[in-house]
C-alpha cells in the first residue's frame, strides 16, 4: 500500500521568530480528505558535551510550556544563515550557553524531534576536550541560564527527580551512557 499523501492545498496561519504554522489539505491514500497541522522549523542542534572529569554539561533553565525548571543538553536553533552548517550552531550554542569550546566534535545522529506535526530536525553532537572559550558570546536577551555539570549518577537522580524530561536531553544521555561501556 502507498502511505504517501498529496497536498492539495497550505494556508500559512502563522509566522513566528521560533515556528511557522501551516495548515495543509491532503488526499489521503483512500481518496479522502483531512486537515495537517504542521510546524515549521529551521532546525536545531543539541550537544553532548562530557568534560575531562567524565562529566555531562547541562543548561538549567525555565520551560514556560511546562511551567517548570528543566536540566537539558546544550541546544539550539539552527539560524536561518547556519542552514548549510549545524556544526556552526552547535559551536554558537555551546559558546553562549556553557561558556565552553570543544577541540572535537563529532556528529552522533539526526532525528525529527516529533514528526507528528513538526518538521524540526535535530542535529545531536558528541563534544569533547572542552576548554573555556576565549572570546564569549551574549545569550539571548530573554534567556536566563545556569550551567550544571552531573556524573552518570547524578545524570540518573535528575531523570527520576523529572529535571530530566525532554526527548534531545534523554537520547543524548542514552549516547553518552554507550559511549561509556
Amino acid at each position: 500500500m502507498n502511505f504517501e499523501e498529496k497536498v492539495k492545498n497550505v494556508q500559512h496561519i502563522f509566522e513566528g521568530h521560533v515556528i511557522n504554522l501551516d495548515m495543509e489539505t491532503v488526499e489521503l491514500p483512500d481518496g479522502r480528505q483531512a486537515q495537517r497541522e504542521i510546524v515549521r522549523h529551521h532546525g536545531a542542534v543539541g550537544v553532548v558535551a562530557v568534560t575531562a572529569a567524565d562529566k555531562m554539561v547541562f543548561i538549567r533553565q525555565w520551560r514556560a510550556p511546562l511551567g517548570k525548571e528543566t536540566l537539558e543538553i546544550p541546544a539550539g536553533k539552527i539560524e536561518p544563515d547556519e542552514q548549510k552548517s549545524p556544526l556552526e550552531t552547535a559551536k554558537r550554542e555551546m559558546n553562549e550557553e556553557t561558556s565552553y569550546q570543544a577541540q572535537d566534535y563529532e556528529l552522533l545522529s539526526t532525528f525529527y524531534s516529533s514528526p507528528g506535526f513538526s518538521d524540526e530536525l535535530m542535529y545531536l553532537y558528541h563534544a569533547t576536550n572542552l576548554t573555556p572559550v576565549e572570546t564569549k558570546l551574549p545569550q539571548d536577551a530573554d534567556e536566563f541560564l545556569k550551567i550544571e555539570e552531573l556524573s552518570s549518577s547524578e545524570v540518573k537522580q535528575a531523570i527520576e527527580k523529572g529535571e530530566i524530561c525532554d526527548a534531545k536531553t534523554i537520547m543524548a544521555v542514552l549516547y553518552w551512557n554507550l559511549m561509556e561501556q
